[in-house]
């Protein structure tokens, strides 16, 4: 560009307005591109806007020409008389070519940056999930929990009642859920729905008939969740909600649609949660795990309105 003048004239491309149309031609192309385009019509999935917006860039670029009047600007100052007269190509391949490199440069690092960011995600949610599940397994296989059970079943063994046999199972079955079988991110519902089921037909051998109304609804198959979700709200019902002194009635309900999991429990409060740091899952625990495995596709409501705890999580599923 300096037409062989040397290093005096280089700063000469800059006094002219061709300069400037060609850097900021592509310097906005690339930042549109990247910051409007790709988030707002090719990720979501509306391929024929963004075919269109870029068509219309493309006849820009074609008409403009930023490329060609940069390069054939004559920068020496012309002899006396003489005017330099810019006559455009037919087709300027150089900036149209400059111009899909551009495109599929704001389109690769688009990918790359979400793509890092799933990873990042994924890996998050992994270290969450074991955290969870060590957690969980401190807290149900505590000493206390298993000589309560156990307690009770030697008391079925003694006067030999027929549900012996399945309490162990039922026991047998939380421990290889929580310990063996819990190792992806996701499972089917009806293997957490069976661990919940466990769980509750376990604490109701010290609870009064009646006590717990369980109820599932819709069709579980196919469907799937992310392991000890609902687990942490049925372990806080027997936790905080169940009282030895008064009347505890305890309502758990897991409704199932075609793309939604909706879990809903309630019961009285007769002691307040534990701290988050505690050695529980925790409810802040679980809420970072569906901000993880469930961004935008979940919505978790807690009240604690007339001395009743009351949950409810709708989880969307595809």
């Amino acid at each position: 560009m300096s037409n062989g003048k040397g290093y005096t004239e280089l700063i000469a491309p800059a006094m002219h307005y061709s300069y400037w149309l060609f850097c900021s031609c592509y310097i906005c192309l690339f930042y549109f591109n990247r910051y409007y385009l790709m988030p707002g019509f090719f990720i979501p999935g509306r391929y024929g806007g963004y075919a269109a917006m870029a068509l219309l860039l493309c006849a820009g670029i074609f008409f403009l020409q930023p490329f060609d009047r940069l390069l054939r600007q004559k920068w020496a100052v012309p002899p006396e008389g003489a005017a330099w007269v810019y006559v455009p190509p037919v087709i300027d391949i150089t900036s149209l070519f400059i111009f899909f490199m551009i495109m599929a440069l704001g389109a690769a690092i688009t990918t790359t940056r979400r793509w890092q960011l799933t990873e990042q995600r994924a890996l998050t949610a992994e270290r969450e999930k074991i955290r969870a599940e060590l957690s969980f397994l401190k807290a149900q296989v505590h000493p206390h929990f298993l000589y309560n059970t156990l307690n009770n079943i030697y008391t079925l063994a003694l006067t030999k009642n027929n549900y012996t046999a399945d309490s162990i199972l039922r026991l047998s079955n939380i421990m290889r859920y929580i310990t063996d079988e819990v190792i992806a991110d996701y499972v089917p519902l009806p293997q957490e729905e069976a661990c919940i089921r466990d769980y509750i037909a376990l604490q109701q051998l010290r609870l009064q008939p009646g006590t717990v109304d369980y109820q599932v609804s819709g069709e579980m198959e196919h469907k799937q969740i992310s392991p000890l979700i609902l687990m942490t709200f049925v372990e806080n019902v027997f936790k905080y909600g169940i009282s030895k002194h008064q009347p505890a009635p305890v309502t758990i309900r897991l409704s199932i649609k075609d793309r939604q999991i909706v879990f809903f429990c309630c019961n009285r409060i007769f002691r307040e949660p534990a701290p988050v740091n505690s050695s529980g899952v925790g409810i802040a625990n679980t809420r970072q795990r569906l901000a993880l495995l469930y961004p935008q596709k979940h919505i978790l409501d807690i009240t604690t309105d007339n001395n009743l705890y009351t949950v409810r999580l709708t989880l969307l599923t595809d």
